[in-house]
């Protein structure tokens, strides 16, 4: 066999980890920025452009580490026995057959772990290829399945210990004060010291080969490391605790947003006389049927903090009760979908114009060759192209996250919230601005981690590919490769990541702002910390423990829907065989199949 002819395996295998890496934008991605849009810290749409840029910066500047494990820890080059294409089709039957259960379980709302279905692939791969006992089951130096499986059950555990942990600092220093506000604008700089050294630390110390950054010394680590954390912490408190001061402690209504520029002189300006005052977000999960018609930022707030918990329950009269619960389950899910469509259709945007397209111009009876319907095709192609970019932007994910109102499960997620601690909206405003540096920390974190998942099988087969040898998998992942599989995690996340993110969040327990940057921040640590001992470790997992975590933290078991957590649990545990299975199968058939010499 020529190397020419190892080409149609190549383009095979790239577009399976192309698509595998979009699968795990639309998954893992929109699980991560799941808990930032549940608390209204971000918008959707805000979440998907910073979700874009450090996913890319965490990917190119830290991702090489992970691959290296999943190229060559889980099956070792030689046992190939320098038969190039063997190894090319093995890693592609494995990002077959982990992109496929991806997205099989992204199509139907159920999250997985998209770290160990190609782990677990891969695994299956090497059993069909190169027989059980060449796979290393055990620890190999921490690069064996025993190792990676290790992290599904520490990864959670640790995730749930830091953010605990962090929520329980912000608690004590700020929510149980008799005045809590105050503190909580004064305290936010270490959380912007915190991100920013988690952040740099990760970059400068093991991070991509390719940099070059892993053989400075020990004090150039540490000087950068600090002086990059410091100089955040001392920015934010020069142009950001001055500016919230101003809006949430003086109230005053008149600074606009670019005013942070001013820096220490906000607080000696005198705020304008009048009896308007500057308000915050409404950050109640479940707002009332008159916060449902404003955006989510918007300016309008329950002014009394006390007020916060009424706006857990809708305002429904009886009589509708009775009326809706004559409905089946499905049907109310079918109209809640009715009206945001029908809200859409509405809309002068490019989607509103693609969706009346679709629906005026239905395909008729007769098959699809009827000259007609290949007319209609054609009009409804470029329609059809704009709703897959754009649905996503537009879906309703707080609806969605809270339950429908009349279902058991809107129920049960009413009874969730009434056991969280509602705080005042004007501290939640503080650390909504501390929850989007955390929700970028862990984007980077997770573009550092999860980019090998599919980056790895990716490199070995472009290595067998243009050398025609096993051996060159061993060399450096190109940071080319890392950057084009990170623009598809983005490109998944933006198209198709609401489809996850609509069943996150919310669904797990109460969110607000000081909750979710707790959960962010210490799912970003534990991450980060397994990252840099090459270890890939489920981001999924990571933010799912530290909702937990910070749950608990309520100080009742009713606060968390273990309901959830339980189905979490069971997709993650049925991946591993299902994976595994996909893709010995895939490479048993492929590599026995009938062939000429």
């Amino acid at each position: 066999m020529y190397l020419h002819e190892y080409d149609y395996i190549f383009a095979i295998g790239t577009l399976f980890a192309i698509l595998d890496a979009y699968n795990n934008g639309a998954n893992d991605v929109a699980n991560s920025w799941a808990t930032s849009v549940s608390s209204r810290s971000i918008s959707y749409r805000q979440a998907m452009v910073l979700g874009t840029i450090f996913e890319f910066l965490g990917a190119v500047t830290v991702g090489s580490r992970t691959a290296e494990t999943i190229k060559n820890g889980i099956i070792p080059s030689s046992a190939f026995h320098n038969n190039a294409g063997v190894q090319m089709l093995a890693f592609t039957c494995a990002l077959a057959a982990a992109s496929s259960w991806v997205m099989w379980c992204t199509r139907h709302s159920a999250h997985v772990s998209s770290t160990y279905s190609l782990i677990s692939a891969v695994a299956g791969v090497g059993v069909a290829t190169v027989g059980a006992s060449e796979v290393k089951w055990g620890w190999n130096k921490g690069n064996g399945l025993g190792a990676i499986f290790a992290g599904l059950g520490m990864a959670p555990i640790i995730s749930g210990g830091f953010a605990a942990i962090i929520f329980m600092i912000i608690k004590l220093v700020v929510h149980m004060r008799r005045n809590p506000v105050p503190w909580a604008v004064y305290t936010s700089p270490f959380f912007f010291l915190t991100a920013a050294t988690i952040c740099t630390l990760s970059i400068v110390y093991k991070g991509s080969p390719n940099l070059g950054l892993s053989k400075k010394p020990s004090w150039y680590i540490a000087a950068v490391t600090v002086g990059t954390g410091g100089g955040v912490a001392i920015l934010s408190a020069i142009f950001f605790v001055p500016f919230v001061h101003a809006r949430v402690i003086k109230k005053d209504h008149s600074v606009k947003w670019w005013m942070f520029i001013l820096g220490p002189l906000l607080f000696s300006r005198a705020a304008p006389t009048g009896s308007e005052i500057a308000k915050v977000p409404n950050y109640a999960v479940v707002q009332d049927e008159h916060d449902e018609h404003h955006p989510t930022h918007s300016h309008e707030s329950i002014d009394d903090p006390k007020d916060v918990p009424g706006a857990i329950s809708s305002i429904r009269s009886h009589s509708e009760d009775q009326e809706k619960n004559q409905f089946s389950y499905k049907e109310l899910m079918a109209q809640s979908e009715a009206r945001h469509h029908a809200k859409l259709l509405k809309s002068r945007g490019p989607l509103g114009w693609a969706l009346r397209m679709l629906r005026d111009n239905p395909i008729g009876a007769g098959e699809m060759y009827e000259l007609r319907n290949m007319w209609l095709l054609a009009k409804r192609i470029p329609a059809m192209v704009v709703v897959g970019l754009l649905y996503g932007f537009h879906y309703d994910i707080h609806t969605a996250q809270s339950g429908i109102h009349g279902t058991p499960e809107g129920e049960r997620m009413k009874r969730v919230y009434a056991h969280a601690e509602k705080y005042p909206n004007e501290v939640e405003h503080s650390y909504s601005f501390v929850q989007i540096i955390t929700a970028c920390t862990a984007s980077f974190a997770h573009g550092a981690n999860d980019i090998g998942n599919s980056v790895g099988p990716w490199a070995a087969i472009y290595s067998a590919w243009s050398t025609g040898s096993p051996a060159a998998s061993k060399a450096p992942v190109p940071v080319w490769q890392l950057a084009v599989l990170a623009i598809c995690i983005s490109l998944g996340l933006c198209t198709y990541g609401y489809n996850i993110m609509k069943v996150m969040g919310n669904k797990i327990t109460y969110h607000s702002p000081s909750r979710g940057s707790s959960m962010e921040l210490g799912a970003a640590i534990t991450v980060l910390v397994f990252s840099q001992y090459s270890l890939p470790v489920s981001t999924s997992m990571c933010i799912t423990g530290a909702t937990v975590g910070v749950g608990l933290c309520n100080g009742t078991l009713r606060a968390v829907n273990f309901q959830r957590v339980g189905l979490l649990l069971l997709a993650w545990i049925m991946t591993i065989p299902i994976a595994g299975t996909l893709g010995g199968c895939l490479m048993g058939l492929f590599i026995n199949a009938p062939h000429f010499a």
